[in-house]
């Protein structure tokens, strides 16, 4: 049986900071606009957090009854499932909770707002999550899929529907500032910069296991050079996400600072790190894109666009 600890472990909390980072952007460019709801963030972050431990469990569950743990080992987190830690009964049971969690919290969000189109967004992001790793043909074992959608969910779709939930009913996507959408693809790049990293520390196991990720595709050396290029969209994409008229060098400084803070990570991945040292790299990017979330917030929420 599974420890309290273990469970934790399980909903890998270093992932949080990826859902979590564009709805604090959000959050930030509400404030800056003048429509901050704090019933709407709040549910906003539940949404985000809860859909992030759902994704989490129901990988457990697909990998550990498909026996693609099994087969390779395993140098990430522990999978409680793959173990035998944890039935598949429980492990999906748990995993449909933080489902259905998410799937309260986003029809509550759509009632408040008004705006019932984005049921069907909604539902996608359920069956995103769900079909990463689930079902006979999981996407996540396919190349170039998984980046498109995490760069959408929790890119774009997190940060300007985090503001778009927020505003008056007679404004529409089109009034989010160009600076948000622009930030919003910063937070959806370092969240495939994260998938890079988790994909490159597997890659020779999942070769072996048939999960032909992006990373298996491109090889490991084309593999550290994407996620160094994703580092570089990052810092650029941040200097003009920081665009302020009043304050015209924030956005340089900004550029500068991101660039400090990456470099370093970005030089480890290409100087060959491999195993538990990219499981360092995973902490850093999470923090950074954590850290993008909370910056933007801050310009956004108090100098306004």
């Amino acid at each position: 049986m599974a420890t309290a600890a273990q469970w934790v472990q399980a909903s890998r909390p270093k992932t949080l900071p990826a859902s979590l980072a564009p709805v604090f952007a959000g959050i930030g460019a509400a404030v800056g606009l003048g429509y901050f709801s704090l019933v709407t963030s709040a549910l906003a972050l539940l949404l985000a957090l809860s859909l992030q431990v759902a994704v989490n469990f129901s990988n457990d569950y697909s990998d550990g009854v498909r026996g693609t743990d099994a087969k390779k080992k395993r140098v990430g987190p522990l999978r409680l499932t793959g173990a035998g830690l944890v039935s598949p009964h429980t492990m999906l049971g748990a995993a449909l909770g933080f489902y259905g969690l998410g799937g309260v919290s986003g029809l509550a969000l759509v009632v408040l707002s008004g705006r019932y189109w984005l049921v069907g967004l909604g539902v996608a992001a359920l069956l995103a999550g769900w079909f990463y790793t689930g079902g006979k043909h999981p996407y996540g074992y396919f190349p170039g899929i998984a980046e498109l959608l995490v760069f959408f969910f929790f890119g774009l779709m997190a940060t300007v529907g985090t503001v778009y939930l927020q505003l008056p009913a007679e404004l529409g996507l089109t009034d989010v500032p160009w600076q948000v959408w622009v930030g919003a693809s910063v937070l959806g790049l370092f969240s495939c910069a994260l998938l890079m990293a988790n994909n490159l520390r597997d890659i020779h196991s999942d070769a072996k296991s048939g999960k032909h990720t992006l990373s298996v595709l491109l090889g490991e050396q084309a593999s550290r050079h994407v996620f160094s290029l994703y580092f570089v969209l990052c810092v650029l994409g941040m200097a003009a996400a920081l665009y302020q008229p009043r304050w015209p060098y924030l956005c340089l400084v900004g550029g500068l600072v991101f660039c400090v803070a990456c470099t370093p990570v970005a030089a480890k991945v290409e100087r060959g790190a491999r195993g538990p040292e990219l499981i360092n790299v995973l902490k850093h990017t999470g923090l950074l894109t954590l850290l993008s979330g909370l910056f933007l917030a801050i310009s956004w929420g108090t100098l306004g666009f």
